[in-house]
């Protein structure tokens, strides 16, 4: 299993996270997410391809990239 960590830019409370976990969970693939609004981060546990989690992110209305 790997994991992908996503910079998350846009989010700004509880709602956000909610809203960027629930898009991440429902990526094929995804084992877990967890997603910090403090760290503006998602970490991902899984075998989802990391382009799907970014365009799931972005979706829900916020920016994300591979985190370095």
């Amino acid at each position: 299993m790997k994991a992908t960590t996503l910079q998350v830019t846009g989010m700004t409370c509880n709602h956000c996270v909610m809203s960027v976990t629930k898009a991440l969970k429902a990526v094929p693939g995804v084992e877990t997410a967890d997603v910090s609004l403090e760290k503006a981060q998602a970490f991902v546990k899984g075998s989802a391809d990391p382009q799907a989690l970014i365009k799931a992110v972005e979706q829900e209305g916020y920016e994300a990239v591979l985190a370095a």
